[in-house]
């Protein structure tokens, strides 16, 4: 069965960085786009980055533009999210995303096929 397991994060300092890592399994991971998304408490569940099956193409929410970094290695069939420059609003659980297709429309964003349990993500100031 479809299995994505997050690691990687910590509680950090504002400005300093953090590398989440997704390890995946149970499919193809190379055929399908993944994204990020990031959730606090008692609020919506947020997408923060998405790349192609081939990672090639990546989108960002404006927010995170120019910090964060998606990227993937399809031998591993791991995808990764470094991020860089932290700030507290970044403070989240942080999960991986699977959509069972190459690419993700930026209108379906939020239609993803299956999410992983997610790592916590805290940046004090």
């Amino acid at each position: 069965q479809v299995q994505l397991v997050e690691s990687g994060g910590g509680a950090v300092r504002s400005g300093e960085s953090l590398r989440l890592s997704c390890v995946t399994s149970g499919f193809t991971f190379d055929l399908y786009a993944m994204a990020w998304f990031r959730q606090v408490p008692g609020e919506r569940l947020e997408w923060v980055s998405g790349i192609n099956s081939g990672g090639d193409s990546t989108t960002y929410v404006d927010s995170v533009k120019g910090r964060f970094i998606i990227s993937r290695d399809n031998n591993k069939k791991i995808l990764y999210l470094q991020m860089s420059n932290l700030k507290p609003e970044d403070t989240a659980v942080y999960s991986c995303g699977l959509y069972l297709s190459p690419t993700i429309e930026w209108d379906l964003r939020d239609g993803y096929d299956y999410r992983g349990q997610g790592t916590q993500v805290t940046v004090s100031s």
